[in-house]
């Protein structure tokens, strides 16, 4: 169900923990982005190409391309309060020896991308746990809205760091605004402190974390398309709009002539827009789909990439970035609101981190070629050519529509397991199970129909194999067979991984059949 009343949409925030982890997580999410922006600005000073600016966004994206899914599992297995915390207190130091070293004038190009490769690392390590604790935070019926506020507040930042980042550029320097983000790593720190332990969910009184836990969380996306889609129009939309982004400094700079403080007057009409994105996004939930709200916005950011290309006035360029910042945390924030409401409490941490690896898979990737692309056809060309992509893609949107993600609750509700006697084999060889349906020939299409949802039930839910054979003996007998990859995983797969809508399918397929009985479990030697 969608939101539709604005105290609604706002109501963690009266929750004082809530409160306070999402106000320091927001600081220090603008201070990670401010150093960006004082980053690109060093090397614009230094004279560097388009392509080594850009990089500067890539070194800090790649590291969560790499690691984000390890810590994902970790996530979802640790006490994610501790690590916020331990992670925490390492960017706090690597972000004050960075401001110490430049503050020295020795902070070079080299310098600069090592130090923003192992931030980048750091911020790997806590986005899952970060997006996962949202669910530690606040009761079952303020998850939806706990989400929003979560995405809504790190994609804030992306936009409103930037831009604090420039005002602040020409009056402080580069070197205190790597002290600040030092400073805003200690702040959500101490904020943690006041914080509770987190509890886990992905059933680690079965198993500790593992390969196999890894896994799991991958054939979860891979069998939802509700995700799958989400993912693929996350990557439509980032690709040409990450653009922006990427040479907004060497725009300000070469084309509108602007320096620090105009460059910083740029990024606060884009985090000007932002914020009056933030303000109206809980009302266009309410009165737009999740697919129309992506369409419009996306359409909108296009034209305004178009417009940046061919204008040489400042004046210009800020009306035009206003709108442009509405539609970026429309959709970056709308898209990450509705996967954390979608996902199940088992695999979220697991899941999310696949999302953020991709988002910021293609923000590395995309910033790097969109560097490449202005050394190539010139910066107001490559911002042209991204326009161009996106009102493109927005159309191709149409035909690919967001699918359902209001399935209702996503809380794992038990389901049963067969009695230990009934394993055979070692506990962690491969189970397969066999279970068999009768099915009256008058009922036999909508068991087929119904058996659809439910391979995808088992695949998403821990199955590696599926299979629906008929008994050659006995027409109206279905031979179901699927495998998982231990006694552990099986035990999962019942007891922590089955939402009510898992249930509902379960039962679907059942009451369609005269009888069912589910044969021993066997290991499958490797």
């Amino acid at each position: 169900m969608r939101e539709t009343t604005h105290a609604g949409a706002w109501a963690p925030l009266r929750r004082p923990v809530f409160r306070t982890i999402w106000l320091a997580a927001f600081v220090a999410n603008v201070g990670t982005w401010m150093q960006t922006v004082a980053g690109q600005w060093l090397l614009v000073e230094h004279h560097s190409s388009s392509l080594l600016i850009s990089l500067v966004q890539s070194a800090s994206s790649v590291p969560v391309l790499l690691l984000v899914i390890p810590a994902g599992v970790v996530a979802d297995f640790l006490d994610r309060r501790r690590l916020l915390l331990a992670v925490q207190g390492v960017q706090t130091v690597l972000a004050g020896l960075l401001a110490l070293l430049t503050a020295a004038g020795q902070t070079t190009p080299q310098v600069l991308l090592l130090f923003t490769f192992l931030l980048g690392c750091g911020a790997a390590a806590q986005l899952p746990a970060y997006q996962a604790m949202v669910s530690d935070l606040l009761p079952r019926a303020e998850l939806r809205q706990g989400a929003a506020l979560s995405s809504l507040g790190v994609n804030l930042a992306r936009a409103v760091g930037p831009a604090i980042a420039g005002l602040l550029l020409a009056h402080l320097g580069i070197a205190w605004l790597f002290a600040l983000n030092a400073i805003s790593f200690a702040l959500f720190g101490l904020a943690l402190l006041a914080a509770p332990a987190t509890r886990h969910t992905a059933g680690s009184a079965v198993r500790p974390a593992s390969w196999s836990s890894l896994e799991a969380g991958g054939r979860y996306v891979r069998h939802a398309p509700a995700v799958r889609r989400i993912l693929l129009r996350l990557v439509l939309f980032a690709v040409p709009a990450n653009v922006l982004w990427a040479l907004l400094a060497p725009l300000a700079e070469r084309r509108l002539g602007l320096g620090a403080t105009g460059y910083g007057v740029l990024l606060g009409a884009a985090g000007a827009g932002a914020v009056a994105g933030a303000i109206l996004l809980p009302m266009l939930t309410g009165r737009l789909s999740a697919s129309r709200q992506l369409t419009i916005a996306s359409l909108g950011y296009g034209l305004g990439l178009i417009a940046l290309a061919f204008t040489r006035n400042a004046a210009v360029a800020v009306a035009v970035l206003i709108p442009v910042g509405v539609a970026w945390i429309a959709v970056i924030a709308g898209l990450n609101a509705t996967t954390q409401a979608f996902l199940p409490d088992w695999v979220r941490a697991r899941a999310l981190a696949i999302y953020q690896m991709v988002l910021f898979g293609v923000f590395a990737g995309s910033a790097a070629a969109w560097g490449a692309v202005a050394s190539w056809l010139g910066i107001d060309r490559a911002f042209a050519v991204a326009g161009l992509l996106l009102l493109a893609t927005a159309v191709a949107g149409m035909w690919l529509p967001l699918r359902r993600t209001d399935l209702g609750d996503r809380t794992a509700v038990p389901v049963g397991v067969l009695p230990e006697a009934t394993f055979i084999g070692r506990p962690e060889d491969p189970m397969e199970i066999i279970v068999r349906y009768d099915v009256p020939a008058d009922r036999r299409d909508a068991f087929l129909d119904a058996m659809t949802d439910l391979r995808t039930s088992r695949l998403r839910t821990g199955a590696t194999h599926w299979a629906l054979l008929r008994d050659a003996a006995d027409p109206s007998r279905m031979i179901e067979q699927y495998r998982v990859p231990s006694r552990a995983d099986y035990l999962d797969q019942n007891e922590h991984r089955q939402t009510p809508y898992d249930h509902e399918v379960r039962h679907r397929v059942e009451a369609l059949a005269d009888a069912v009985s589910t044969e021993p479990l066997v290991a499958v030697q490797q």
